[in-house]
């Protein structure tokens, strides 16, 4: 019998008083069988005993400090309570890193994925390995951190997601980072936080964008504000939040309104799962469109108020309430002609308009200033009688007349013929513009808004000169020396 194998004195135990047949039974279950065996000193260890990295595994058991960890077949691992921020719950599956293999107790020494490893040395230092340091200086280069001693540098390119302007922050505080170097010879270790946030807000995001559904209301940090518009942060993903929608207002300017840093709650308006690229809208969680029921409140031939908030050489725009804006067309500005918007109006002034037309689903809406008050040619058979004299002012000078103003909103035509009784070549040769004539009113067109009007049929035409450069002084005649005069 081998000097290893159970000898006889254990299997007398079982002789005295016992049954024969369970005496074979016994006899034949011990057969063969070492201390060793009995006891596991002789274990042989799983196949993948000598395998570093991440592995997946399922939570079988947790007691006291400890939380053992089933990989599948004969692979065990066990990994430190303290390393979970969250209790863990036994059946959890999740990432673990491999840090060795523990042949007398037959497990595999874990560290949660992400969590630093607790014992590290310039022999047990690899790369991808996660530790922990304190910051103990800042230089323009990045952090000098000690990691048990071991004096380690992470660049500040690699202290966060983004750019810190200020490193001073992170001076005597822990910190947790990645080992992309090592360099035992000449006792160099270069770290790198970046990665370690990047894997985290990765994770992050694969999770929140499973979460994520359009039409949701979220709440985020302004990242950075862009001309277009501004990026916010959800927890993990980033959204874009375009200009047009910050407001229901015309924005110009995003930084106007929100600035990085600001906490704010957004609609998901879109989410394209291949890029995880969102689309968002700050104005949709604010409140209702206010185009929804513009149609009613703002019906055509309504009086309304309304702010100019911008002027174009082709109208102004009117703001009637926060979102609501439309376009005041010069045309409309005055019953007068007039040549630029600002003779009239100025960004900031508050007006009283008439609605012309209004579109909810183009989002459009038209106004009158000058319907809004009382129309000078309604009257104008009460205020001018044909072949009166009346006087007014000169605006315009065109090659086929010129125009005469004779009260606000009320314009006549005097053609060239009607000028003067002589013939003249062109209108400016008679009138310049800024002159005040009296004229003679031939016709009145109510209904076109027309009247014409003459010069040289009325008496006492021109009051008023212009400083225009007086005619040329006619040469005076030599006189004729020595000779007869002429």
């Amino acid at each position: 019998m081998p000097k290893n194998q159970l000898d006889d004195p254990y299997k007398e135990k079982f002789r005295p008083g016992a049954d024969a047949k369970i005496d074979r039974q016994v006899e034949d279950a011990l057969a063969g069988l070492s201390v060793d065996d009995l006891y596991g000193f002789d274990k042989s260890q799983p196949a993948d005993a000598g395998a570093k990295g991440n592995r997946r595994g399922k939570i079988v058991s947790i007691e006291k400090d400890d939380v053992f960890v089933d990989f599948g077949g004969k692979s065990q691992g066990i990994v430190p309570l303290l390393q979970f921020e969250e209790p863990p719950v036994v059946g959890q599956e999740m990432e673990f890193s491999v840090e060795r293999y523990d042949a007398r107790e037959g497990l595999l020494i874990l560290t949660r994925k992400g969590a630093a490893a607790a014992n590290v040395s310039w022999e047990t230092l690899e790369v991808g390995q996660i530790v922990e340091g304190n910051v103990t200086a800042v230089n323009k280069g990045g952090l000098e951190v000690s990691i048990k001693g071991m004096r380690a540098f992470m660049p500040s390119g690699q202290v966060d997601l983004y750019h810190v302007p200020d490193l001073s922050q992170f001076l005597n505080q822990k910190i947790t980072a990645e080992v992309t170097d090592v360099q035992r010879e000449g006792r160099n270790i270069v770290l790198s936080r970046r990665n370690l946030l990047e894997r985290q807000r990765q994770e992050q995001k694969e999770k929140l964008l499973a979460e994520l559904a359009e039409g949701q209301i979220r709440r985020g940090t302004i990242r950075s504000v862009m001309d277009f518009g501004a990026f916010v942060d959800l927890g993990g993903i980033d959204g874009l939040l375009h200009v047009s929608e910050i407001s229901f207002r015309r924005v110009r300017n995003p930084g106007e309104v929100v600035k990085a840093g600001d906490v704010v709650d957004v609609k998901i308006l879109k989410i394209d799962r291949e890029t995880g690229k969102l689309s968002l809208s700050l104005k949709q969680a604010r409140g209702i469109d206010p185009w929804n029921d513009a149609a009613a409140k703002y019906a055509v031939g309504s009086a309304i108020t309304g702010r100019v908030t911008k002027l174009e050489s082709f109208g102004a725009f009117i703001e009637v309430e926060e979102g609501v804006e439309g376009l005041l067309p010069i045309s409309e500005i005055s019953h007068r002609r007039i040549r630029s918007v600002d003779e009239v109006l100025k960004e900031g002034d508050t007006i009283r308009l008439v609605v012309l037309s209004v579109d909810p689903l183009q989002r459009r809406i038209s106004f009158s200033l000058k319907q809004a008050g009382p129309d000078p040619w309604a009257t104008i058979h009460e205020k001018y009688a044909t072949d009166s004299v009346v006087s007014g002012t000169i605006t315009r000078v065109v090659d086929f007349g010129a125009f005469i103003e004779l009260e606000a909103g009320v314009e006549g035509l005097m053609h060239i013929s009607e000028l003067s009784d002589k013939q003249i070549r062109s209108a400016g040769d008679v009138v310049k513009p800024g002159q005040s004539v009296n004229v003679r009113i031939l016709e009145i067109d109510r209904e076109n808004r027309r009247i014409s009007l003459s010069l040289k049929r009325a008496v006492g035409a021109i009051t008023t000169e212009t400083t225009a450069a007086p005619p040329p002084k006619k040469k005076k005649r030599p006189e004729l020396r020595g000779g007869l005069d002429l």
